[in-house]
């Protein structure tokens, strides 16, 4: 939440699309706000009670997203806490995912397919999010 510290917006280029700059090693970075969350974004009244909160997050309900999480920096990345939360179909909370795509969870089913997963899925990829997604759901599982 303070990476607004961290990450300093440049210049608009276009609506919802943003030039930027990781301030502690000033990597530029292209920023364009994700089309569901566009609407979250024009709000900034959350924004301006929270100074030090990046640019780019807005409040959904009980949670805060990124609106650029499609774009978002490389330290994002990284370091996001939760990609994703581990669901049981009948929606019982099992577990998350961090942004270094480890699994924390108490479940021992879901921590074998994790394990099984582990093997198949190269979590070096590009695309591995969106592959451990698929996987989790393949075996039975609601990644959200």
């Amino acid at each position: 939440m303070y990476l607004g510290d961290y990450i300093e917006i440049d210049r608009e280029i276009r609506p919802f699309e943003f030039e930027c700059s990781s301030v502690s090693t000033g990597t530029p970075f292209h920023a364009r706000v994700d089309e569901d969350k566009r609407d979250l974004f024009l709000d900034t009244t959350w924004i301006s009670e929270h100074p030090s909160a990046c640019r780019f997050l807005r409040p959904s309900g009980e949670r805060i997203v990124c609106t650029v999480h499609e774009t978002s920096a490389p330290q994002c990345k990284f370091y996001r806490c939760v990609v994703f939360r581990v669901y049981s179909p009948e929606r019982k909370f099992l577990g998350t995912v961090t942004g270094t795509l480890a699994l924390h969870t108490d479940n021992l089913e879901l921590q074998s397919v994790w394990e099984k997963g582990e093997r198949l899925i190269p979590w070096d990829s590009p695309d591995a999010e969106d592959r451990i997604a698929a996987y989790l759901i393949e075996n039975g599982y609601i990644p959200e």
